[in-house]
């Protein structure tokens, strides 16, 4: 969403159109290629840094953010959350080339499992 010429990621309720605050990223605008994860536990995006941008990630229930600290030359550009916030890719621009990079947020992130799946044992699913 633009708001005032920025780039603003806004979370908004479907049911009741309600906009849903985002606590740790409000003074860190513009924010850009947001993903949810499973249920909307955590958001990641873009946000600005000076004039570099930065992957954070939000954790929606414990109001703490996260963010990836990558190598000084390469920079963000856009990135994908697993439904499971167990890992990301994000698309780095290093000296004018691009790659796509995969980083475990295992230990970092707890798993947001998607409705009905059992977190471990109990036999056949």
């Amino acid at each position: 969403m633009d708001r005032g010429g920025r780039t603003t990621v806004v979370l908004q309720e479907r049911r009741t159109g309600r906009v849903l605050p985002l606590r740790q990223l409000r003074n860190r605008q513009p924010h850009s290629s947001p993903s949810l994860s499973w249920n909307g536990r955590y958001l990641a995006l873009l946000v600005q840094q000076g004039s570099r941008r930065q992957a954070v990630i939000e954790d929606r229930a414990t109001g703490q953010q996260h963010p990836l600290f990558l190598p000084a030359a390469q920079e963000p550009q856009q990135l994908s959350l697993a439904p499971d916030g167990q890992s990301i890719a994000l698309e780095l621009i290093n000296g004018g080339s691009r790659r796509l990079q995969v980083f475990s947020l295992a230990g970092m992130l707890e798993p947001d499992r998607a409705p009905g799946l059992r977190e471990s044992g109990g036999g056949p699913p």
